[in-house]
């Protein structure tokens, strides 16, 4: 197994896993099969495997501590751009289904809303770690400096929580959004305790 993440073939297999979703959702759309409610399904769609990267990109670390193989980060950096993908997708299924890219009404329809006002917010705090995702970024900023823009993913997590509960609230329906908050809570207490048990270590 750790010969294989070290494998120059398992970035592009893994790459290649986490674009098939998008693919799907293209030869569903060319093959009109998206249901009765094409917005509706894309929409959730494009949110679910924003979701979905999320927590795969959170559980790179405990995978790394856990397992003692370190190859696992080579992965995290596309994990993260995957992630963006996504939630860029989801945007866009917004502004242009909902909106119909009038960027005047998608401007005063933002703070109107709170599921979209918090959606907004998490997606901005993803294209700013997009943006200084490279190793020139890196340099630029400060190692930590940088470190403490890319801790803002655990922000993001908990606002993805609250648009996707907010989304949900006027269905009644939170079933989904718990499984999602529980692995979520799970990958970041992890990270809690981990630091708990440095800390508590002597010298």
């Amino acid at each position: 197994m750790r010969a294989a993440l070290r494998h120059p073939a398992a970035w592009w297999a893994l790459l290649l896993i986490g674009l098939l979703p998008f693919f799907c959702l293209v030869v569903l759309t060319l093959q009109d099969q998206l249901g009765a409610n094409p917005t509706e399904y894309l929409t959730r769609a494009t949110g679910d495997w924003t979701l979905r990267s999320l927590c795969v990109v959170l559980a790179v670390t405990p995978l790394r501590v856990m397992s003692g193989w370190p190859e696992w980060l080579r992965f995290r950096r596309m994990l993260g751009l995957l992630t963006y993908l996504y939630a860029v997708l989801h945007l866009a299924c917004y502004a242009w289904f909902d909106m119909g890219l009038d960027l005047a009404d998608i401007l005063a329809d933002i703070p109107k809303r709170t599921f979209i006002l918090v959606g907004f917010a998490a997606w901005l705090l993803l294209t700013a770690m997009a943006l200084t995702s490279f190793n020139r970024a890196i340099r630029w900023l400060g190692g930590l400096r940088w470190r403490a823009l890319h801790r803002s993913v655990y922000a993001v997590a908990l606002l993805a929580v609250l648009h996707f509960w907010w989304m949900r609230a006027g269905k009644n329906n939170f079933a989904e959004v718990l499984v999602y908050a529980a692995v979520l809570a799970l990958l970041l207490a992890w990270r809690v305790w981990r630091r708990w048990r440095q800390a508590a270590q002597p010298g």
